[in-house]
C-alpha cells in the first residue's frame, strides 16, 4: 500500500510539437495514372468518333444492325448501329455511326440508298451484293448547310452528281417501254439516259426526267423534238419497205431519241429543266402543228369500222388535220341512225390564197367564205381505206364532179361539212343492184332449155360419129382393093428406067464436062437438077412402100398424126 505522505516523483512538462509533412505515398500513383489514361482515352474517343445520323428507309430488308456498312466510292464510312420502326409504323429508322472526319459529307442534298442487285433499263448494278450482302450507298451533296436526319431514296440515282451535263423534262401520255436507265440517243449515239419518271397529279400525263451528258447537251435547243425510239419502225412507201431503228439496245429495252430541225439561224441552246413533248414516233414529232385549227363535223350514215381517233384528214393526199372524236346518234323524229365524226383541220393547209379578201373582213370570215365556195364547187369528205391489209380508214377531202349540191351548215356547233359515201359503199350498192337483176332472171327456165339443147347436140354428135365411121370403113375397103402390087411394080420399073436415064445423063454430062468449066454456072445448075431428081425418086419409092403396107393412110393419114 502506498504511503500517502510520501511525495510523488516529478512529472515531465508537456509541450506541443508540430507534425512533420510527409511525401505522397506510392499507393496513390497507380489510381492517378489510371485516371489520367482514362481521361485521355475518353477525350481521344470523343474526338475520334464521327457524328451519328438517322436514315429513314421504306423497309429493313437486307439491313442488319452492327453489320450493314455505309460505303462511299467503295470506302467504308459508317455502320448501322440500330434499326427500329418509326412512330407511325410505316417506315424503318436506322441509326448510323459515321466514321471520323465525315461531317462535311452530311449536308442537305446528300443522298442515301440501299444497294441491292438491280436491273433497270440498260444498267445492271449491285451484283457484288449477291455475295457480300446489301449495303447503304452515299452520294455527297453540294449544299453548305449541315444535316443529321435523312430519307433514303427508293432507287439509286442513275447519274452521279460528278457527271457533267443537264437535265430536261419530257411530257407524255404513254410511258411505253421507258424505265429508269433507258438510253437516250442522238443520231444513234447514246448520249444520256432516263433519270426518273412519275405520274402527274391529274393522272393524264407523265413526267419523264432525262439527263444529257456534256458535251452533247449543247445540241438540245428550244425547238428540239423528242420521240420514243423503242422497237423497229417499219414503213411501206412507193420506194419500197423502210426499216428504221436506233440500235439493238433500243429494240431490246426501248429508248428515246431527239433531233433538232435544221434552222437558219441555229436555235439557241435550251436551258436546264426545259419542258418538251415526248412524241410516239419521229414522223409525228416533225409534223407541223396546226396554226389555224378549225373544228368541223362530218355526218356519215355508213359503217366507220376501221376509223379511229387520230386518223388523218387529207386533202388531195396532203394531211390537213386529224379525227378527234367519233360518236353515234339517232334522230327520234325520223329514227335515222348516223355517226358524227369530229375533225380538227388547219384551214391554212388547204393552200388557198385569199386574193380578194376585203379589208374589213376578218380571217375567220374569209376562211368561211373560201370553204363555202369550195363546197359549192364539189368539195366533199368521204371515208377511204388507208391500208387494205389492216382495214384502217381515213377521211379524204376532195372535189367530186358528180356530187349532189350541198352547202355548209354554219349554224351547227361545230359546223357541219357535207359528205358522200365512200368508194366501198358505192361498190357495194352497185353489186347489190347487179345481184337484184340477176335474181330477177329466169335462171331455172334458162337452165332447162340449156340442158335440152345440150342433150339434142349430144344425139346429133353421136349420129354424125356413126356416119363418119361407116364412110371411113367404105373408103378403106375401096382403097384396099386397089392393085397396089402391080402399081408398085410399074412404078419400080419406071424408077429403074429413070435411074438408067440418069446414069446415061450423068455420063453425058461427064463427057461434056471437058467442054464446060467446073466452076461455071451451067455445071452447078446441072448438078443441082440431078440431085433434085434423085431425091424425088427416092421419096417416091418410100411412099409406095408405105402405101403398100398401109393403104388406109390415104384416108386416115399416117399413124400418130392428126387427121
Amino acid at each position: 500500500m502506498a504511503d500517502p505522505e510520501r511525495p510523488l516523483p516529478p512529472v515531465p512538462e508537456s509541450r506541443t510539437v508540430p507534425r512533420k509533412k510527409t511525401r505522397l505515398s506510392m499507393v496513390w500513383i497507380v489510381p492517378i495514372a489510371a485516371a489520367v489514361v482514362g481521361a485521355w482515352v475518353a477525350v481521344t474517343s470523343i474526338l475520334g468518333t464521327g457524328p451519328k445520323i438517322t436514315i429513314v428507309f421504306d423497309s429493313a430488308e437486307g439491313l442488319d444492325a452492327g453489320k450493314t456498312k455505309l460505303h462511299y466510292n467503295g470506302v467504308d464510312v459508317g455502320t448501322l448501329t440500330a434499326i427500329r420502326l418509326s412512330d407511325d409504323h410505316t417506315n424503318v429508322v436506322a441509326t448510323v455511326q459515321m466514321a471520323p472526319k465525315t461531317e462535311t459529307f452530311l449536308v442537305e442534298d446528300t443522298k442515301f440508298w440501299v444497294v441491292r442487285p438491280r436491273i433497270s433499263g440498260a444498267n445492271v448494278s449491285g451484283l457484288g451484293t449477291l455475295i457480300s450482302g446489301a449495303y447503304v450507298g452515299l452520294e455527297i451533296g453540294r449544299a453548305t448547310k449541315e444535316r443529321r436526319e435523312f430519307t433514303a431514296m427508293k432507287v439509286p440515282p442513275v447519274v452521279g452528281s460528278d457527271v457533267e451535263g443537264r437535265y430536261f423534262v419530257l411530257k407524255t401520255q404513254d410511258l411505253g417501254s421507258i424505265d429508269t436507265g433507258t438510253p437516250l440517243f442522238f443520231r444513234r449515239l447514246q448520249v444520256g439516259e432516263v433519270a426518273a419518271y412519275s405520274l402527274d397529279a391529274d393522272g393524264t400525263t407523265l413526267t419523264v426526267r432525262v439527263f444529257v451528258r456534256a458535251p452533247y447537251d449543247k445540241f438540245v435547243g428550244a425547238d428540239t423534238r423528242f420521240w420514243q425510239a423503242s422497237g423497229i419502225d417499219l414503213s411501206l412507201a412507193a420506194s419500197g419497205l423502210s426499216v428504221k431503228t436506233q440500235s439493238l439496245l433500243s429494240i431490246l429495252i426501248g429508248g428515246i431519241a431527239f433531233e433538232t430541225p435544221a434552222a437558219d439561224p441555229v436555235a439557241p441552246v435550251a436551258a436546264a429543266e426545259t419542258v418538251f413533248t415526248l412524241f410516239d414516233e419521229r414522223k409525228t414529232a416533225f409534223e407541223l402543228p396546226l396554226q389555224n385549227a378549225q373544228i368541223l363535223t362530218l355526218l356519215f350514215k355508213q359503217s366507220v369500222r376501221g376509223l379511229s381517233v387520230g386518223a388523218p384528214v387529207e386533202f388531195n393526199g396532203i394531211p390537213i388535220g386529224e379525227v378527234v372524236a367519233i360518236r353515234a346518234q339517232i334522230d327520234l323524229a325520223t329514227a335515222d341512225f348516223s355517226i358524227p365524226v369530229t375533225i380538227r383541220v388547219d384551214a391554212a393547209k388547204f393552200g388557198v390564197k385569199l386574193v380578194h379578201q376585203e379589208a374589213s373582213e376578218d380571217r375567220a370570215a374569209a376562211q368561211r367564205r373560201v370553204i363555202d365556195v369550195m363546197v359549192a364547187r364539189g368539195l366533199r369528205a368521204q371515208l377511204k381505206p388507208g391500208s387494205l391489209l389492216t382495214g384502217a380508214l381515213f377521211v379524204a377531202v376532195d372535189f367530186m364532179q358528180d356530187a349532189p349540191p350541198a352547202t355548209m351548215d354554219w349554224t351547227q356547233k361545230p359546223a357541219l361539212f357535207p359528205t358522200i359515201p365512200g368508194g366501198f359503199e358505192e361498190l357495194e350498192a352497185t353489186l347489190a343492184s347487179i345481184m337484184k337483176k340477176l335474181d330477177a332472171l329466169p335462171v331455172a327456165a334458162i337452165g332447162a332449155d340449156l340442158k335440152q339443147s345440150i342433150a339434142d347436140l349430144d344425139l346429133l354428135l353421136v349420129s354424125a360419129h356413126g356416119t363418119l365411121d361407116h364412110v371411113d370403113d367404105v373408103v378403106v375397103n375401096k382403097i384396099g382393093k386397089l392393085p397396089f402390087e402391080s402399081i408398085g411394080a410399074d412404078l419400080r420399073q419406071a424408077l429403074a428406067d429413070c435411074d438408067k436415064a440418069l446414069v446415061s445423063a450423068r455420063g453425058a454430062i461427064d463427057a461434056a464436062g471437058a467442054l464446060v468449066q467446073p466452076d461455071s454456072t451451067l455445071a452447078a445448075n446441072l448438078t443441082a437438077t440431078l440431085q433434085g431428081v434423085a431425091r424425088a425418086a427416092r421419096d417416091l419409092g418410100l411412099l409406095l412402100d408405105y402405101l403398100e403396107r398401109h393403104p388406109e393412110a390415104l384416108i386416115r393419114g399416117k399413124a400418130g398424126e392428126g387427121k
